[in-house]
């Protein structure tokens, strides 16, 4: 009873918030097993229950099991991911396969499986209702699409995958964390700073004393808010070249943490996966449960975008290409070069400048920015509780209040880059929203990497960070709002190319012109944002948005592309990758989102696997989906945002994600406001 991890903290005074401070890396362990072993009795029981199986005694009987289980295993993966150590990355890689193997038992219960089974024949289900019924398929479908269907021998072999693709899994993660973490660009001299304006240099001096660096050291690291303003601002074109290198290369260092063994293991072991279960791939077999259903409609709506973007980074390029000559470089543009002077570009025909933008998005503004969306929208109130636990200081906890003054959630916002968090961004749940046996409270994170501001001043954001931050608070507010009674049907728990919609329609709202009046202010002056850089903003919108997509639908293609390989072998993926993108067109100067050798979305775990593509078929969703608000000729209409929370926010996944958007839009999605967004649709 000395480890607080065996502890029910769901209930507490603290917002149900676990009391993090307590927790030890050695507390893991025991835990684990104590949690898996109360859940095995519970599966054991609902095996063995002598009653014909129905909705109660199986169906929510299922549900419900493992919950202390899932409290340990959403703190463990929360800390490893935003406060990790050498102790915490040693736990989670000696739990990665028993956890996995036990996933695979519960998955496989073939006792269990047979009552949901029964359960499935026709009638059996006949006196449910509409959510139960999708609990029911959900689950029996999660059953089959672990293994449980399989004879004996494969499901064995099946369990063995899982374990070992844990393991790699967390290899792969761990790897790239320690790529990005060794890498130092030491910047010591005003020619060495040539050209970086001063909130780039703000936050790289930052970081160089947050790493005990000489006071005049500035320092640059491979978190996205540093390389992406160096690499365009940077007027030393040989340490952009640097920087990039480090970039695109984590994973594929050589040594210890080269990812390439790992990934191409990783790559096999899916493939074998897929065979078992009779899919000739692993795209086949990822893409069954998904709306696109098949490789032919990612493919169709992925080429369709390439040929497009491809066709608008070439207009790009040649004024990316003058922009050069004009500043006296007559070489060949390259993947370094690109962001630096389409950076001159921006300034000369927009005359929009980053570093006349930053001061005009304080982070602070920017999150009342979000709050005071969500407020007018759906009627939230944040309040800040300074006295709930949180795992470390940079962590902000927040209580969530309805429209009715009731509490709604906890809210907690991780946002600034530090040393053992991974890079990126992301949205994840301590507890996630159900009524049945008792109204739980979700409680949901927010997590960013934004460069940290000095002391005394605040963390200014680029407009790509405000997108970012209203993304992740759009996922966010799909964990929030959440309405299901039952916890495995609850928040953004949807189908992966749905799961997207949420976020993604949530950005619609800071590039609009009247949010941005009332919350972006000089952090210096107060004056508000002027009328005239917001009409420049609005005229760059579409600006560089064929090299973004070439970059994005590149690593999308990559991605189908190698998980549609039906060979038992996996190939090199450095050689696959240069190949595919060879076929494709790439152009040399714009290269990738993401190279496979560090492509956590792929390789750190497998739900976004032969999915990449979702945050573009999401977006068809989101544009189409942010019209009827354009239509009701108020972004912030009452009827509109009621219909949004209740049929897209609120149904989670009790609901199949067609049937949802269809009830909120009153049709199928179309494309063109998706290609129109992005200046894609032919002049």
């Amino acid at each position: 009873m000395s480890n607080p991890l065996f502890t029910d903290w769901s209930n507490s005074e603290k917002g149900g918030l676990p009391p993090f401070s307590l927790f030890r890396a050695e507390h893991f362990a025991p835990a684990f097993e104590a949690a898996m072993a109360a859940q095995r009795e519970e599966l054991e029981a609902i095996a063995s229950n002598p009653n014909a199986p129905d909705f109660a005694n199986t169906v929510a009987a299922l549900d419900a099991s493992g919950r202390w289980l899932a409290r340990v295993e959403m703190v463990f993966h929360t800390l490893n991911a935003s406060l990790s150590s050498p102790a915490l990355q040693e736990a989670q890689r000696g739990l990665a396969a028993p956890l996995a193997a036990h996933a695979s038992w519960v998955a496989m219960h073939q006792g269990v499986f047979g009552r949901l089974e029964a359960l499935m024949q026709p009638g059996a289900a006949s006196q449910l209702d509409a959510e139960q019924r999708r609990l029911l398929e959900r689950l029996h479908l999660e059953m089959v699409r672990a293994g449980a269907r399989l004879a004996p021998q494969a499901r064995e072999r099946y369990a063995q995958i899982m374990q070992r693709l844990a393991e790699l899994n967390t290899r792969f993660a761990q790897n790239v964390m320690a790529d990005e973490g060794d890498y130092r660009l030491v910047l010591r001299s005003e020619e060495e700073l040539a050209g970086l304006p001063a909130f780039a240099r703000a936050v790289m001096r930052q970081a160089a004393a947050e790493r005990g660096l000489a006071p005049e050291d500035h320092l640059v690291t491979l978190s996205r808010s540093h390389i992406v303003p160096f690499l365009t601002f940077s007027a030393r074109r040989d340490l952009r070249e640097q920087a990039w290198r480090a970039w695109v290369g984590r994973g594929e260092r050589g040594g210890d943490t080269d990812n390439r063994d790992v990934a191409q293991e990783i790559l096999r072991l899916r493939n074998e996966q897929a065979r078992l279960h009779g899919e000739a791939s692993f795209a086949d077999y990822q893409l069954r449960d998904t709306m696109a259903r098949t490789k032919g409609a990612v493919q169709q709506l992925l080429m369709r975008v390439w040929d497009a973007s491809l066709q608008a980074c070439a207009r790009e390029r040649t004024a990316v290409q003058g922009a050069a000559l004009a500043h006296g470089f007559d070489g060949p543009v390259r993947a370094w070069d690109w962001r630096y002077y389409a950076e001159k570009v921006r300034q000369a025909q927009y005359a929009l400048d980053e570093a006349e933008l930053k001061p005009y998005f304080p982070l602070d503004a920017m999150v009342e920015a979000m709050f005071d969306c969500a407020r007018r929208l759906f009627g939230l109130r944040f309040e800040r509780r300074a006295d709930w636990p949180v795992y470390h200081p940079d962590v902000v906890a927040y209580q969530v209040f309805d429209a009715d003054g009731s509490h709604r959630a906890v809210f907690l916002h991780d946002n600034f880059a530090r040393l053992g968090k991974r890079s990126g961004a992301w949205m994840n749940a301590l507890a996630w929203h159900r009524t049945n046996l008792g109204r739980q409270t979700p409680v949901i994170l927010n997590t960013n990497n934004f460069a940290k501001g000095a002391p005394g001043s605040p963390t200014l954001l680029s407009l790509d960070d405000v997108r970012t931050l209203f993304h992740e608070f759009g996922h966010g507010l799909h964990g929030m709002l959440s309405e299901t009674r039952y916890e495995r049907l609850s928040g953004t728990q949807v189908l992966r190319d749905f799961v997207e919609l949420p976020s993604q329609i949530m950005e619609h709202w800071i590039a609009d012109p009247g949010v941005m009046r009332q919350h972006a202010c000089h952090w210096q002056t107060g004056e508000p944002i002027p009328e005239s850089l917001i009409e420049r903003i609005r005229a760059a919108e579409q600006f560089n948005q064929g090299y973004e997509t070439v970059r994005y639908t590149g690593s999308a293609l990559v991605d189908l592309a190698i998980h549609s390989l039906e060979e038992e072998e996996a190939p090199d993926i450095t050689s696959f990758e240069r190949d595919t993108l060879d076929r494709l067109g790439l152009p040399a100067d714009c290269g990738i989102n993401h190279r496979l050798a560090h492509f956590q979305h792929l390789f750190c775990g497998d739900s976004y696997a032969a999915g990449y593509y979702v945050y573009l078929w999401a977006e068809v969703l989101d544009c189409d989906a942010f019209e009827a608000f354009k239509e009701a000729g108020d972004l912030f209409d009452a009827p509109t945002a009621a219909r949004l929370r209740r049929h897209i926010l609120a149904s989670g996944n009790a609901v199949e994600p067609g049937e949802a958007f269809r009830a909120f839009r009153g049709r199928d999605a179309v494309i063109e406001p998706m290609l129109k967004g992005r200046g894609l649709l032919p002049a």
